[in-house]
């Protein structure tokens, strides 16, 4: 089986609320969708990289929700949200209803309008799900592995074994810590958001993998 990461834009009319919010220019720049529930009970829990009083803001936009909880931490808000509805575009959601493939969180959303996703399956259904994709929304495939019901240091990629060589370089995970995650990003010459998100993947990697291990 493999395990493929999607990037794609979604039209405005086609974008969730929230979404549609953070690209107009709203406090919340990154959304993070962590869990979902099924179709019939929609109860969601994403980060967000904002405090409370924003993200709470945010989820005004979402006619849809019945009850919110929200928790601040890891430098941003969890938000635990019960909605009737996904609000996303019904062709979006009829897509994700007639795949044969298994998504995996998170599902990353950006002010700029990409979001990022990934899903395992075999090889054929994965490609049968990308032209589905892509004749839908702009689509692009980012990384293709092999998937194992653990990641393996071998998962990481070039660019987040620079990310992490960067972080050592600037003091990142001293104790106490030197450097920021904008060091790291002015050392990869690329936003802070993108240097964030390739530290975090690494991380998730090495770490999955030493926890199978141990």
């Amino acid at each position: 089986m493999k395990r493929v990461s999607f990037s794609v834009r979604y039209s405005d009319e086609l974008a969730h609320p929230i979404h549609r919010r953070m690209m107009a220019g709203h406090p919340v720049s990154r959304m993070e969708l962590l869990m979902w529930g099924p179709m019939s009970s929609v109860t969601t829990l994403s980060w967000f990289d904002a405090d409370r009083e924003a993200v709470a803001d945010a989820l005004d936009a979402v006619e849809s929700v019945v009850s919110t909880h929200l928790v601040s931490g890891d430098g941003g808000t969890y938000a635990f949200v019960g909605q009737s509805e996904y609000e996303l575009g019904g062709p979006v959601l009829e897509l994700v209803a007639r795949s044969r493939v298994v998504f995996v969180p998170p599902v990353v959303f950006r002010d700029t309008g990409r979001v990022t996703f990934e899903a395992v399956g075999q090889s054929d259904r994965l490609g049968a799900f990308y032209d589905d994709l892509a004749d839908t929304l702009d689509a692009a495939i980012e990384e293709v592995h092999e998937f194992s019901r653990w990641s393996s240091p071998t998962d990481v990629t070039d660019r987040q074994r620079a990310a992490l060589e960067a972080a050592v370089a600037v003091g990142y995970y001293e104790v106490p810590r030197t450097g920021t995650v904008e060091d790291v990003a002015a050392e990869l010459d690329c936003a802070a958001s993108t240097a964030g998100e390739l530290l975090r993947r690494a991380e998730s990697s090495v770490l999955t993998a030493f926890a199978g291990d141990v």
